[in-house]
């Protein structure tokens, strides 16, 4: 082997198959798609769902809700162990100090665990318990209400 024979052959854009040019050219005629048929005809395109039989052996499990909300759950616990006496909790400082990360609609805060700190805590929802030891404890609740209400909501569905 020589130095300029290293990439003989070698090309960096294959050429493309040029289909129906006759019979010699070894794609003539039906250009490689068979006799008659869906896949035979200009604009095929197949679905993933095409095969009902494949689809009805794959399992589906669970509820998947595209219009649901997606929550995001903190305790109380976690704000008493992370903030200072007097401190105000809004979704900016959550974030900032990695409580509530990654994508969600609403931040609901739960009652576990206990609070001996006085917090001003800002969120979309509150559980019972947890509005009870935030207010025994001496803070606030300030509740951010949602984008659209669930009348809203259902309007819209009904319009769409």
């Amino acid at each position: 082997m020589n130095l300029n024979d290293v990439h003989r052959g070698i090309h960096k854009f294959k050429n493309r198959k040029r289909l129906g040019r006759g019979c010699g050219s070894g794609t003539g005629k039906t250009s490689g798609r068979g006799h008659k048929g869906h896949k035979s005809r200009s604009g095929y395109s197949s679905s993933v769902t095409f095969a009902a039989t494949l689809i009805r052996r794959i399992p589906k499990r669970g509820f998947n809700n595209k219009w649901g909300k997606e929550v995001f759950a903190v305790n109380v616990g976690l704000l008493s162990d992370m903030f200072d006496d007097g401190a105000e909790v809004t979704l900016e400082v959550m974030s900032a100090k990695n409580i509530a990360k990654g994508t969600f609609d609403e931040v609901k805060i739960l009652g576990d665990g206990e609070i001996t700190k006085k917090l001003t805590v800002t969120a979309h929802r509150f559980s019972k318990s947890a509005e009870e030891k935030i207010t025994a404890a001496g803070g606030k609740i300030v509740k951010i209400p949602p984008k659209r209400t669930p009348k809203e909501r259902v309007a819209a569905l009904a319009k769409a």
